[in-house]
C-alpha cells in the first residue's frame, strides 16, 4: 500500500502523522511511504530523515493525496483537504465529528473510508490511541491555565503553588480519567489545593489511592459541581463521552456567578466543550473573557508539545496503521473488534452511531457497512 503523510495545517499544528521511525517501520513491511516537504520540522525530523527512512518526499499536500491510498495525519482534516479525499482512500486521524457537522457532511460526500483514532477501543472499554493526547493535554491544561490566571493575561493573579504564608490556587478538575488523572498529577505537583470531581466512586477510590491526602475526591452532584466551581481559582474540564458530543455540565449562569479572574480550561473542546460559554480557540489566540472568567478553549492543545506529543502518538497508532496498510480497511477492522469502533464514515455512510445520533444521520453497523463497500467495489 502507499501511505501519504501531508503537513498539517491547522492553526500552530506542528505534530505530524508518522515519525521516520514509523515510516521505517512502514516501508520494512513492504509499502511505500509519500511525504510532503517539511511535513516533520516541526518535531525536528527533517526531509532528509525521512528520506533515509525510505519515504519519498513530495513538494504538494495534493501530490500526497493523489498519490496515496492511505492518509495518515494527526488532526481532523481540513476543508481544503477533505476536498483532495477520494472513494478508494483511507483516513485514519483524529476526526472528532460529533460535534462537526461541516466535516461530517464533506467525509460523507467523500465517499473515503475514514478511521478515527478516538473511537478505537481496547478490551476495557479505554480508548487506547486517545490516551496519549489525553495525557499531554491533561498536563498542560494545569500549565496552560496557571499562565492564565497571570493578571496580565486576565487572571486573578494568583500562584498555582502560592508560597509560604500564602494560600495555594483552589484547582478543580471536573472528570476523574486519563485527562483528570494527569491534570491532577500537574496540579499536586505544583503545590495546588485540588479537587476532583466524578460519578464513578470506583475512580474516585482509586484517584485517592494514588494521590492521597493531597487530593480531595467529591462524587459529583449538581450541586456539589456548583459548589466547588464557585470556589475555584481554575477549573479543568477533562470529561469525555466516546464519540459523542461532550456534555455541558457548567452553565453560563454558574461560569457568571464564578469568582473574578478565574480560569476555565476546557480540555473537552474537540468534542464541543464541557463549558456552556466555551467556543475554540488557537494557540495563536488561546484566550478571552467571559463574565471576568478567562477561558482557555484550545481545540490541539497536544500541538503545543509536538515532539513529545507526536512521537507519544505513533507509539499508539503504528500498530494499527501497519494493520491498515498490511490488510487493507475491510479485513484489518473485521478482525479486531476493537478497532471496527474507530471506523466513522464509509461509501458516504455514519457507521458511528453518536455521530449519527448527535448530527441527525441514520447509524449503519460498521460491519455491514463494509461488506456493503467490499461488495459495490466488486461490482
Amino acid at each position: 500500500m502507499r501511505i501519504g503523510v501531508p503537513k498539517e495545517i491547522k492553526n500552530h499544528e506542528y505534530r505530524v502523522g508518522l515519525t521516520p521511525d514509523s515510516v521505517h517501520e512502514m516501508v520494512a513491511h513492504g509499502h511505500d511511504v509519500v511525504v510532503e516537504t517539511n511535513a516533520g520540522i516541526g518535531i525536528g525530523a527533517s526531509d532528509a530523515d525521512y528520506e533515509a527512512a525510505g519515504a519519498k518526499i513530495l513538494p504538494t499536500a495534493k501530490d500526497v493525496f493523489d498519490a496515496a491510498q492511505m492518509i495518515v495525519k494527526v488532526k481532523e482534516p481540513q476543508a481544503v483537504e477533505r476536498a483532495m479525499l477520494r472513494p478508494d482512500q483511507i483516513l485514519f486521524t483524529y476526526l472528532h465529528l460529533a460535534p462537526d457537522a461541516e466535516q461530517t457532511a464533506d467525509l460523507v460526500k467523500s465517499g473515503a473510508t475514514c478511521i478515527a483514532y478516538e473511537t478505537v477501543v481496547d478490551a476495557k472499554g479505554g480508548l487506547p490511541l486517545l490516551v496519549p493526547m489525553s495525557q499531554v493535554a491533561g498536563r498542560l491544561s494545569v500549565i496552560a491555565g496557571a499562565k492564565a490566571l497571570e493578571k496580565a493575561h486576565g487572571g486573578s493573579g494568583t500562584l498555582v503553588g502560592g508560597v509560604p504564608g500564602v494560600e495555594p490556587a483552589k484547582v478543580v478538575v471536573i472528570g476523574g480519567g486519563v485527562v483528570g488523572s494527569h491534570a491532577i498529577t500537574m496540579a499536586i505537583g505544583l503545590g495546588a489545593d485540588v479537587t476532583v470531581l466524578d460519578r464513578n466512586t470506583a475512580v474516585l477510590g482509586q484517584l485517592s489511592q494514588t494521590f492521597g491526602p493531597g487530593l480531595k475526591t467529591v462524587y459529583s452532584t449538581k450541586s456539589a459541581l456548583e459548589k466547588h466551581v464557585l470556589e475555584a481559582d481554575m477549573v479543568v474540564g477533562a470529561v469525555l463521552v466516546a464519540g459523542a458530543a461532550a456534555p455541558k455540565l457548567v452553565s453560563a449562569d454558574l461560569v457568571s456567578r464564578m469568582k473574578p479572574g478565574s480560569v476555565l480550561v476546557d480540555v473537552a473542546i474537540d468534542q464541543g466543550g464541557c463549558f456552556e460559554t466555551s467556543k475554540a480557540t488557537t494557540h495563536s489566540d488561546p484566550t478571552y473573557i467571559v463574565d471576568e472568567v478567562v477561558h482557555y478553549c484550545v481545540a490541539n492543545m497536544p500541538g503545543a508539545v509536538p515532539k513529545t506529543s507526536t512521537y507519544a502518538l505513533n507509539n499508539a497508532t503504528l500498530p494499527f496503521a501497519l494493520a491498515l496498510a498490511d490488510k487493507g480497511a475491510k479485513k484489518a477492522l473485521l478482525d479486531d473488534p476493537h478497532f471496527l469502533p474507530g471506523l466513522n464514515v464509509i461509501g458516504g455512510q455514519v457507521t458511528c452511531e453518536a455521530v449519527a445520533e448527535a448530527l441527525g444521520y441514520d447509524y449503519v453497523d460498521p460491519a455491514t457497512a463494509l461488506e456493503k463497500e467490499d461488495a459495490s467495489q466488486a461490482a
